[in-house]
Formats: structure tokens, C-alpha cells, sequence
């Protein structure tokens, strides 16, 4: 089905999020996920999930199974330790890019990195934004990848995280499967605008921070923009602030 011809701008606040809050985790919710479900309320373009997590010290997701889900995790604060049935293992830490392509099926789990090097013991939650799009094909075998970009971010560019598309093929730190997505981030710096993609859906979330958004107005940490058939909007901000932004050139089959 064709996104709607009309160009639509759809802001949703972050104190309107659904919440998972358990002892150990806070989570927000920018979409339909576990118990919280809205049937107006399932994704975006191609983007299923979009988690605002925060874990308690020692504490995190134990193995649980994922199949046929690129799911890429974007940690703010802290360090989360990610380990799977195909015996990768590594500490997803700010600046570094993570993807999981879940495929035929896959076991993981996800625990905030209580340890430091030198063997004591930390206090220190880990913050993170957990996103999930669908792969082109499902049954693919399942992989890992991570990369770290840190230098690039502190440009206050708009730095293309994860890609399936043709376009970034060159640019993309890590890749997704699927062909129509790509993630972008960028780490704003005072007065150095960046401006948004042009494409079908766009999805903008504010990691953290205050930025002014070009024909929205004012957007603070957790607030989101679901853009359709827009785009080339200049986002800026007069503090540092963080910003993940989907371009999708398609939307779900049968979602709509």
C-alpha cells in the first residue's frame, strides 16, 4: 500500500509513552510492545520498536529468543553487555553502533556491565534505545555486528548508524537487512543545524536534550516526530543534545 500523498506531521510526547517499570527496569514505549497494545498505535513506516530503556546495576534481559528482526540497540549512558547462541559477546557502550539480525532464530541476553575492568563492583544504571525494523526476507541465518563511531558523532553531523540502502552503502557504519531503512544519529552541537531526510517516513525520537525542530516547534527528550512524505526540515539545537532519526522508503505489508 502507498503512503498517503499528503505530507503529515505527527508529534507524540514523551511523557505520553507507554511505561514498563519493574524494580530493576524503566522502560518507555514509542509503539504497541508487550503488554501495552494500541492497535492505532503499531509502528511507523518500518520501524516496530523503539524502547527508551534505562537497567538497574547487575540487572538486565535475561536469554530470551528473537526471529526475523533487525534490532539495533543505541546505548546513551553506561555500558550493556550483550551475549547469544552464536557466541558473540561484547560491551555495547556510547559511540559504538550494535546490530543483531535475529534471522531463523537466535537466543540473547542483555545485562548492564556491573563490572569494571579492574573487578569492582559499579552503581552506574545503563541508558539505551532499543529499535527494531524488519528484514527483506525472513529465515536468513542470523549475525552480529558492531562498530564504533565516536569520532564521527562529535562532528554534530547526521552520521548514518545502520543501512540496508544502496545509498549509504559507503557511509553506513554497520548493516541491516532490509533495503528501504536506514538509521541516522547525530550528537547536536550549539547552533550547528542538521536537516532531516527526505523520504515516505521518517521517524525523529530526542534521545536527550532540547532542540528546535523546523515547523514543529520545540522538542524535549523523549519526544518523537513521525513524519510522512516529508522531510529537509533543519533540526538545531543552542545546547548538545542527541537525535536518532529512521529514513524508510517503505511501510509494513498488511500493517496498514
Amino acid at each position: 500500500m502507498a503512503a498517503p500523498a499528503t505530507p503529515h506531521i505527527d508529534v507524540h510526547r514523551g511523557g505520553d509513552r507507554l511505561k514498563t517499570r519493574v524494580s530493576w527496569l524503566d522502560s518507555k514505549h514509542s509503539f504497541s510492545f508487550g503488554e501495552h497494545y494500541d492497535p492505532d498505535n503499531t509502528h511507523h513506516g518500518l520501524l516496530l520498536v523503539n524502547n527508551d530503556d534505562i537497567v538497574a546495576p547487575g540487572e538486565g534481559f535475561d536469554t530470551h529468543p528473537h526471529r526475523d528482526m533487525e534490532i539495533v540497540t543505541w546505548v546513551l549512558q553506561g555500558s550493556l553487555v550483550h551475549q547469544d547462541s552464536l557466541g558473540h559477546s561484547g560491551v555495547i557502550y556510547p559511540g559504538l553502533a550494535q546490530r543483531m539480525s535475529a534471522g531463523s532464530g537466535i537466543l540473547h541476553s542483555e545485562k548492564n556491565d556491573a563490572w569494571r575492568i579492574g573487578g569492582e563492583m559499579h552503581s552506574e544504571p545503563v541508558h539505551f534505545v532499543q529499535m527494531w525494523v524488519v528484514p527483506d526476507q525472513p529465515n536468513s541465518t542470523p549475525g552480529y555486528q558492531q562498530q564504533e563511531i565516536g569520532d564521527d558523532l562529535r562532528s554534530g553531523d547526521l552520521v548514518t548508524v545502520a543501512s540496508g540502502m544502496d545509498v549509504y552503502r559507503d557511509r553506513a557504519a554497520i548493516a541491516i537487512r532490509n533495503k528501504h531503512a536506514a538509521l541516522h544519529a547525530t550528537q547536536l552541537q550549539p547552533a550547528k543545524p542538521v536537516v532531516l531526510p527526505n523520504a515516505p517516513f521518517v521517524h525523529v525520537f530526542v534521545a536527550r536534550g532540547e532542540v528546535e525542530m523546523e515547523g514543529v516547534g520545540t522538542l524535549y527528550t523523549g519526544d518523537a516526530v513521525r513524519l510522512t512524505n516529508s522531510g529537509g526540515q533543519r533540526i538545531v539545537s543552542e545546547l548538545p543534545a542527541e537525535v536518532l532519526v529512521w529514513e524508510m522508503h517503505a511501510r509494513l505489508s498488511g500493517w496498514d
